[in-house]
């Protein structure tokens, strides 16, 4: 696969919910963007509160911006929260640091996009991402410190 279709980007979505609906996680706001960071598809569960949608976008957003699982983004901001408001800046403030922002690699490692969830903890909407990605047989790069 060499590029993220809306087919997938909705099976994606699809998977999330039902990974989400699997473990009782709270409703949840699910946004999959393309390699250059445009939104393809975006679904809020019933029940998700109001700027969800703005949330899983950032998480996604600076999953893409940064080429990095939002995890890894999670700990820059407990590190170098200068440099994460510095990208907030740039990124008018698009950059949610927080997991749950996870990216979408093929087989052979490259980028096609991510996949940005929120409504529970964060690492419930990290898990329920990873989760959808696998389901498709792509690789999930949540940013896990090795």
């Amino acid at each position: 696969m060499s590029a993220l279709t809306l087919k997938v980007a909705v099976n994606l979505v699809n998977e999330a919910i039902s990974a989400g609906r699997a473990i009782s996680a709270a409703p949840l706001t699910i946004a999959v963007l393309d390699a250059g960071g445009h939104l393809v598809t975006l679904q809020r569960e019933d029940g998700a509160s109001l700027l969800r949608p703005h949330v899983a976008i950032g998480k996604a957003w600076g999953a893409i911006a940064l080429g990095k699982g939002s995890r890894l983004l999670a700990l820059d901001a407990q590190q170098r929260p200068a440099f994460i408001a510095a990208l907030n800046s740039l990124g008018q403030g698009s950059v949610v640091p927080a997991p749950g922002g996870v990216l979408i690699r093929d087989q052979a490692g490259s980028v096609l996009g991510a996949v940005g969830i929120s409504g529970d903890l964060s690492d419930v909407d990290e898990q329920c991402a990873i989760t959808a990605i696998e389901a498709l047989g792509l690789r999930a790069d949540a940013g896990v410190a090795a």
